[in-house]
């Protein structure tokens, strides 16, 4: 499959919006609030435009990933997310190809670390690694398993611990959410085997030792 990676310009906003919304629908919960959550990120001082790219195969845009600027403790992160590909193409290494490009942009403006909430299995392919292994934890106080940690160089982050802190326009107002979500075709939310499988992977945190 051939397809372009170019960097997200407004005219893609809506149609990245449809699709972010036909990605994660009853993915990790019924129905979803990430297409809302890409809406507001767009505006928000947090937001890296220039790390934000899609992926277009013919006239379509089948995959997105959006940046913000995150944090541990004062130490400045980058964060990828949403992740996003229409359904018909997953598989097919538009994600990957997303992640792949958009760390070699991070690498070139001198970031020197990303840091996501994900799965385990699907990142550790990019050289992602537990967060708990550089003693970085969630903004509560918890080792998270979905928590992980990439060095965009060899010790970026030696000497830096503690708290993950990122933007705050991913706590996403629900009542905002579904509000936004009437201007979209109605679809049917339900439960669904990955949910389970996220809430499983979610769940999986322990307290971080006081220090």
């Amino acid at each position: 499959m051939k397809f372009e990676i170019r960097r997200e310009i407004p005219e893609d906003y809506r149609a990245v919006e449809e699709l972010t919304r036909e990605a994660f629908w009853n993915l990790n919960a019924p129905g979803c609030t990430e297409h809302y959550l890409m809406h507001q990120l767009r505006a928000h001082a947090d937001f890296l435009a220039e790390l934000s790219c899609v992926a277009i195969h013919g006239a379509e845009i089948v995959g997105s990933i959006a940046y913000s600027r995150s944090r541990v403790e004062e130490t400045p992160t980058v964060t990828f997310g949403p992740l996003s590909v229409l359904p018909v193409y997953q598989g097919r290494g538009v994600g990957a190809s997303l992640v792949r490009h958009t760390l070699s942009l991070c690498r070139e403006m001198g970031f020197r670390a990303v840091v996501i909430y994900g799965a385990p299995a699907y990142y550790a392919r990019f050289g992602f690694q537990p967060a708990e292994a550089f003693d970085i934890c969630s903004a509560d106080g918890m080792y998270a398993a979905a928590l992980q940690v990439l060095e965009l160089r060899p010790g970026a982050l030696r000497g830096v611990r503690g708290r993950f802190f990122e933007s705050p326009v991913f706590e996403v107002d629900v009542r905002a959410a579904e509000a936004f979500d009437r201007d979209f075709p109605r679809r049917q939310k339900r439960e669904t085997p990955s949910q389970r499988e996220f809430q499983k992977i979610a769940a999986m945190r322990r307290p971080r030792a006081p220090r």
